[in-house]
């Protein structure tokens, strides 16, 4: 997994390590953004900024792009 700048002040700024983003990536729920692009989300139990996503770009690594807090999937 890989780290743009904005991904790691994101991170900071929410409150959010590296484990639960990968936690995230393991076991959230994966849509679609188009190309190689994806978010991936998770309800975490005892946070109160639901749901939690990451914005990434899949290939051959993960490009954590951002992390997002009070998400909501589009349709």
């Amino acid at each position: 997994m890989a780290l743009t700048e904005h991904a790691r002040v994101r991170m900071a700024d929410r409150n959010i390590s590296a484990e639960l983003v990968l936690e995230i990536i393991d076991t959230g729920i994966i849509k679609s953004a188009g190309s190689s692009h994806y978010w991936l989300y998770k309800h975490v139990p005892d946070r109160m900024d639901n749901l939690l996503c990451v914005a990434a770009v899949i290939d051959n690594v993960v490009v954590v792009k951002t992390i997002m807090h009070h998400w909501e999937p589009v349709p």
